[in-house]
């Protein structure tokens, strides 16, 4: 994968917990960074058709190494063009970036 692949912005969150005014833990989520990405859907496998009956997505989220990508966990979020993934696993090195599995 070359960095001109990454035609797509994406957005991560981490959650955290705060209280509100009664003193109730919700969980929010927050913007972390902001960077360029490719988002591969997977195919094929009979996994990945059981979670399309499922009205989910599997697909691989491959964006460059930082800094900030490094302390994406599996318990983040990322919003790219519009959608919302859920990380299913720690980030990968693969050469200068790093790809996840996410389902939307």
């Amino acid at each position: 994968m070359q960095a001109s692949d990454l035609k797509s912005r994406a957005r991560f969150y981490e959650p955290y917990e705060a209280v509100d005014e009664d003193g109730q833990v919700v969980q929010d989520w927050l913007l972390r960074f902001n960077c360029a990405a490719h988002v591969r859907y997977l195919l094929g496998s009979e996994a990945v058709m059981q979670a399309r009956l499922q009205s989910k997505a599997p697909a691989v989220v491959t964006i460059r190494d930082s800094a900030d990508a490094r302390q994406v966990t599996s318990e983040w979020r990322v919003h790219v063009d519009g959608r919302v993934f859920e990380l299913r696993e720690d980030p990968r090195p693969e050469g200068m970036m790093l790809a996840m599995l996410a389902e939307a």
